[in-house]
């Protein structure tokens, strides 16, 4: 007993020293919590499947944040990591009799090798031609399943794939928590050593080397890395939907992710979320409305871009956040001095 006693002492400070001191904290956790005890609220099927999907594109776009917005290698054909791993799980489900619980993780493998066929030629290259030649690679995959399709169903797609689960509670609650830990993860690895050298390649790739460090390897790793959650996210999406069709490898999807990043704040991980849990249900909410619905998405994403360069959630940080001129610790804007070093706030 003392023992557990010593460990939640320890666990309060930390809970209230690091995060209930700042605004954005306290969201997130709010976030956390309203999304696991939500359906003690309502388990309206409806609800429950759009907060699904919305889960499973959050770990897409947050896997796109990742790559382009820590390395800085613009990639406008993620869209490729998306089919790669749902023609993967699917075929392994079907043919193979492997349960979402297998086929899933080994779809997300394939997406991490095809993260390195696409890496080590593309990292030769820079820019824009990167991003061209990126998005080329889609509707390579495109012609191939369309070339073969007594393997890849064609335009049909592959159906009848096994059920995530029994429920669509318990589809509810993978989703979510699969998004809420892979989230945490990404976040961690931007925050680590990793994440660091990940950020100076974006911001100076030139003095990077310079410093002694492999470029390569870590822009390879990033690709890698994005590749496998990206996976993790279509296996969940084929698995949930049943299907895995040519549809995920379209242009436009690869285009949406980026607008949910640019939306919620690139180089945040937590930004692309946001901003496909305020997107998703948004365009659920406009189908009422198919004359209007396109109209008003552009609007709101043009506002933004207007008004919040940097991204809606970057923006609010910055109005109720700010940050130490000093030790760059962040503060609650109303502070007059810094939590941390005690330096005078602007």
């Amino acid at each position: 007993m003392d023992i557990l006693s010593f460990y939640l002492k320890k666990l309060y400070t930390i809970f209230k020293g690091e995060v209930l001191v700042l605004p954005s904290r306290v969201v997130v956790l709010l976030f956390f919590f309203v999304l696991l005890f939500l359906p003690l609220m309502t388990q309206h099927p409806y609800l429950l499947r759009i907060l699904i999907l919305t889960s499973i594109f959050a770990i897409f776009a947050a896997s796109w944040d990742l790559l382009c917005g820590f390395t800085g290698q613009m990639n406008f054909g993620h869209a490729l990591f998306f089919g790669v791993a749902a023609y993967v799980t699917a075929l392994l489900n079907l043919h193979a009799n492997i349960p979402p619980w297998g086929s899933i993780p080994l779809g997300a493998l394939a997406a991490v090798l095809t993260g390195l066929i696409v890496g080590i030629p593309c990292l030769r290259i820079k820019g824009t031609y990167l991003a061209l030649t990126t998005l080329a690679f889609p509707i390579i995959l495109m012609g191939i399943v369309f070339a073969i399709p007594n393997i890849t169903g064609g335009e049909l797609g592959i159906s009848g794939l096994a059920r995530l689960s029994e429920s669509r509670l318990t589809d509810y609650y993978i989703a979510v928590g699969v998004m809420l830990a892979l989230g945490t993860i990404m976040w961690k690895i931007t925050q680590s050593n990793t994440g660091l050298i990940f950020h100076a390649i974006r911001e100076d790739e030139l003095a990077v080397r310079t410093a002694g460090i492999n470029t390569t390897r870590y822009k390879l790793l990033a690709f890698c890395l994005s590749g496998f959650f990206a996976g993790i996210s279509r296996g969940l999406y084929a698995h949930f939907m049943r299907i895995a069709g040519p549809s995920n490898l379209e242009v436009s999807m690869s285009f949406t992710v980026v607008i949910w990043a640019i939306f919620g704040g690139v180089v945040t991980i937590y930004g692309p979320i946001g901003a496909v849990f305020i997107l998703n249900p948004l365009m659920e909410l406009l189908n009422f409305w198919p004359e209007f619905r396109m109209l008003i998405f552009a609007l709101v994403i043009l506002v933004i871009l207007l008004y919040m360069p940097d991204g809606f959630f970057p923006w609010i940080r910055d109005k109720i956040e700010t940050e130490c001129p000093r030790c760059k610790i962040r503060n609650v804007a109303t502070r007059k001095t810094c939590r941390v070093c005690t330096a005078q706030l602007d």
